[in-house]
């Protein structure tokens, strides 16, 4: 899986104010006006009222995060939705920062020797937040919904469960169709936290046996959470009071962080972080997510294999690493699996040298002798905008025009008609996962849900088969080098750089446990200094 690597965790030093904004290029007000807007419009930033601002104390931790969108556990995207349901729910199995496995309510488990039964034994002193007690019933109330397709984004993922049987209460047994040796990955998916068996409303019930016990949400607005003085865990959480603020941009969130109005922001360009290294407490560590390109094969230009190549050939992605990620980070190759993954990384498969005029040449043969014009939408966070703009300078060598459409993340993910899944050219965020597989399944595979390039590939799809069920290593790692070197010659998405996780929080605060995934971001064990 992945190598072990150090956070680095920095102390505030002194960059003035001026230097912030000249080095960032953001305009932030430094007063703060509350605004209601609609849940379906186009949003704004929202600033807290300025009571709101003020009512700081050692109880109470304020994180910043874009406004969610989906609120079902079951059909999770963006780090906002994700973050919620891991405060107020639980998950079985949990990774930590160095993508191992750790428990959370299932304490033990092991695998039968043919690696198609899963036994984990769950804790015996849970509840829900309405005091009713967490067995095995409710693990498999929750798998069943998140195994139906016509419900659940996740269906692909756990779609190799035969059965899933619990012998007693709190025993849970999950028998699979196929041998799949990182099937327990799979239970540490975003979307995969226990409801209560027979929830109604799973998008408002809130109702979790989670560290966090809701009290107030407003999508528009924020969510206050109150501690879980019954949570099974020893200690935790140690915070009396968590809020999660919602802001429609970075700038923002950054502004309130500066004014003292929140307390901890994640997710952010590569130059605000190393501007806020002056005045507030910094962590990083390295990650296995990325920021790719994909234009959709199944349609328009990106039909003829040619146009795609053009593309590849136009993109410089050592410059792109090295202006936009600033050395932080790892340098991609085009492929979802990236240096972290140790073992499972061929670093002999490269992508071919930039070259315009050969980019060119292949439009030409495509019949665009005009070149193209394009629209490339783009997610309107982190380091994005900013890669959307190098893409563009990059791209106009090779007669590759594109006019950028910025779109709220939220929403951007979200069903709507013209979402991530759908448009014909876009920029997408995919957060760090554990192990190089749930890449492949979820993205690359023929036909899976988000195969967002819409791209179709028999040979890639056996290699990705192989290497997800086969118990011989060797043979997984042959099959994880042959899946790299296919998609850096033909593979449907760019895929410049490896970004870090960065976090920037006020000075008094300590024990912020960073994830690779910003939204697993752990706050159960956060104290203050005094």
């Amino acid at each position: 899986m992945f190598k072990k690597h150090n956070k680095r965790i920095s102390k505030p030093n002194h960059v003035s104010r001026r230097d912030f904004l000249r080095f960032s290029g953001l305009t932030l007000a430094s007063s703060m006006v509350p605004l209601h807007l609609s849940h379906t419009a186009s949003r704004h930033l929202n600033n807290p009222s300025k009571s709101r601002i003020l009512r700081q104390t050692n109880d109470l931790l304020r994180v910043a995060w874009e406004p969610p969108v989906t609120l079902d556990p079951a059909n999770l995207s963006s780090d906002s939705e994700v973050a919620l349901v891991n405060a107020i729910y639980d998950y079985l199995l949990d990774t930590d920062d160095q993508s191992q496995l750790v428990p959370r309510l299932a304490q033990t488990w092991e695998m039968s020797e043919d690696g198609t039964q899963y036994t984990l034994a769950l804790v015996q002193n849970a509840t829900f937040h309405d005091g009713s007690e967490f067995t095995a019933d409710d693990v498999i109330w929750t798998f069943n919904r998140l195994r139906d397709p016509g419900i659940s984004g996740a269906a692909d993922l756990l779609g190799n469960i035969a059965s899933i049987e619990a012998p007693d209460p709190y025993t849970i047994v999950f028998t699979l169709n196929n041998t799949e040796p990182d099937f327990l990955y799979n239970l540490t998916d975003n979307r995969t936290v226990i409801q209560k068996a027979n929830t109604e409303n799973p998008d408002t019930a809130f109702n979790g046996t989670g560290p966090f016990k809701m009290v107030e949400f407003d999508a528009e607005d924020r969510a206050v959470m109150e501690r879980n003085e019954n949570y099974w865990m020893d200690g935790a959480p140690t915070t009396q009071q968590l809020e999660f603020i919602y802001f429609g941009d970075t700038n923002a969130s950054i502004n309130a962080l500066r004014d003292g109005a929140i307390d901890v922001v994640l997710r952010m360009p590569t130059r605000v972080y190393q501007t806020l290294q002056g005045d507030f407490k910094t962590i990083e560590i390295p990650t296995n997510g990325y920021n790719l390109a994909r234009l959709r094969h199944d349609q328009g230009p990106g039909t003829d294999p040619r146009v795609w190549k053009a593309f590849k050939l136009a993109t410089d992605r050592q410059r792109i690493f090295d202006i936009i990620s600033a050395g932080y980070g790892a340098l991609g190759n085009d492929t979802p699996i990236g240096p972290l993954y140790a073992q499972y990384f061929n670093p002999d498969a490269v992508p071919a040298e930039r070259d315009p005029n050969e980019a060119r040449q292949l439009l030409d043969a495509a019949g665009y002798e005009d070149g193209l014009d394009l629209t490339l939408h783009v997610p309107n966070s982190g380091d994005r905008p900013d890669l959307a703009q190098a893409l563009r300078s990059f791209w106009q060598d090779a007669n590759i025009r594109v006019d950028i459409r910025l779109r709220d993340e939220g929403i951007y993910y979200s069903d709507v008609e013209d979402n991530w899944l759908s448009v014909d050219l876009g920029i997408t965020g995919w957060g760090s996962r554990p192990i190089p597989q749930l890449y492949l399944d979820l993205q690359l595979k023929s036909g899976a849900r988000w195969n967002e390039a819409h791209y179709s590939n028999a040979e890639l799809d056996q290699l990705i088969e192989t290497a997800g069920t086969s118990l011989d290593q060797e043979v997984r790692v042959q099959a994880y080098m042959q899946i790299q070197e296919l998609l850096v010659e033909e593979g449907p998405i760019i895929v410049p750089y490896f970004f870090p996780q960065f976090t920037a929080f006020q000075t008094q605060f300590d024990n912020i446990r960073l994830h690779p995934f910003a939204g697993r971001t752990d706050f159960r064990f956060v104290t203050t200094e005094e």
